[in-house]
């Protein structure tokens, strides 16, 4: 639902220069059938399961999406007493939540007791065994699974990997049973579920069905064994088209995995994020100055690493393209090298006083001027939710559209808010 209409980028039916206009720069803009679409696509693509699919809230979590997601029926994946919060506060339903995460503290898992969690995603064995002693001392049962860690290699940054044995992130799968074993049947903590997690962006097949057979493989040894498993959680990370056709759709991911899991006897689980939001949302930013330094040719922008961190930290990809363009300079494709005569090449940089605080390095866009809009694309994930207030930048605003209508669903902050928190009186 982002489209170039007579010159001009259209967040749905809203011309992206009136929101800067209106709004101001840099902030986000969101498309809530873009949003709403891509998870129910999942959801159709995954039906013969019918799984609870629980939005990752990490990757996005303003109330106003969660929302549109709660409505839809969506469960939700949450790493933190916070993300439970919020979650909730858009009106989740606590018993459609997992709760992942190697660090849970003491308060947070009683936090989670208090909202009838619908289960904990545990992560180790002694935190297994600190749930199990709050709940028995509270006198309250809950549920969780164990996420197991397969070591399958699923081929991203070695920052999001997570399914390898050198990870912090749950349990080797040799140890997996043993654990099963010594604390089935437990009166206050029910183990009765495998996840796993194996990181993000995954953007081919082979390593969901690698680390879905070896998960279903240790399921059927615990069944062997009396251990009863009704649950598994086949975590998240499916791909985003950061450039065009670079992600499976979901019903590819579905043709390879649903035969896998069909006929087990097995709720399924699942934890998508960026591929429900990353492509729902763009970073508006305005170009400041143009500065040449040899052969460099600079486009300072008034968006910085601390409202988009991602290409800093992880050398990420995100395409971007002015907001207004000439006859003939709408790309075909989201790619880094369009081709489109009379481009030229940038380096698309921010304010921020380091010199990580690059959008992206010999870009090939067209010409642009002082004053001109930047629409930095697939930032609808791990952007805002990521952001700082580094250099003392209050945070971006976050916009929602829907069909003709906008509306401002985070004001941007004020200095005040720089430090508010920070006054005692």
């Amino acid at each position: 639902m982002f489209e170039y209409r007579d010159g001009q980028l259209h967040c749905e039916e809203v011309a992206v220069s009136r929101i800067a206009e209106e709004i101001g720069t840099p902030c986000y803009v969101y498309s809530a059938s873009t949003f709403l679409g891509h998870y129910q696509r999942i959801a159709e693509a995954f039906a013969e399961l019918d799984p609870l699919i629980c939005y990752s809230v990490k990757c996005n979590g303003n109330v106003h999406l969660l929302r549109l997601l709660a409505k839809a029926g969506a469960g939700f994946d949450v790493v933190s007493g916070g993300e439970l919060f919020r979650a909730i506060q858009a009106g989740g339903d606590p018993s459609k939540m997992v709760y992942a995460g190697v660090g849970k503290t003491d308060a947070e898992i009683n936090q989670a007791l208090d909202v009838g969690l619908g289960a904990f995603n545990i992560e180790s064995e002694a935190e297994l065994e600190n749930i199990r002693s709050i709940a028995a001392a509270r006198r309250i049962p809950a549920r969780a699974l164990l996420r197991v860690n397969p070591d399958v290699d699923p081929k991203t940054h070695r920052y999001t990997t997570t399914g390898k044995k050198q990870t912090k992130f749950g349990v080797d799968i040799e140890e997996a049973q043993r654990i099963f074993t010594a604390h089935a049947g437990d009166k206050y903590l029910r183990l009765s579920g495998v996840h796993i997690h194996l990181g993000s962006p995954i953007n081919t097949i082979d390593p969901y069905v690698e680390g879905i057979r070896k998960v279903l493989d240790l399921i059927e040894r615990l069944r062997g064994e009396g251990v009863a498993i009704d649950t598994v959680d086949i975590g998240g990370g499916f791909g985003a088209d950061y450039q065009s056709e670079q992600a499976p759709l979901g019903k590819v991911y579905a043709e390879a995995i649903v035969p896998l899991l069909k006929g087990r006897g097995l709720r399924v689980i699942m934890e998508p994020g960026r591929a429900i939001a990353g492509n729902s949302g763009i970073l508006v930013t305005r170009v400041l100055y143009l500065k040449r330094s040899g052969e460099k040719q600079f486009v300072v922008v008034d968006a910085g690493m601390n409202d988009l961190i991602r290409p800093t930290l992880y050398e990420a990809f995100h395409f971007i393209w002015p907001v207004e363009v000439a006859a003939g300079m709408v790309p075909s494709r989201r790619v880094e090298k369009p081709e489109i005569e009379g481009l030229s090449k940038y380096d698309v940089v921010g304010p921020i006083c380091e010199t990580g605080d690059r959008f992206a390095a010999d870009r090939s866009m067209p010409a642009v001027n002082r004053g001109d809009l930047l629409a930095i694309f697939t930032a609808g994930a791990y952007g805002f939710t990521m952001s700082s207030q580094y250099n003392a930048r209050p945070r971006a605003a976050e916009v929602l559209c829907e069909g003709k209508l906008m509306r401002l669903i985070r004001r941007r902050e004020t200095y005040q808010d720089l430090v508010a928190a920070e006054i005692m009186e």
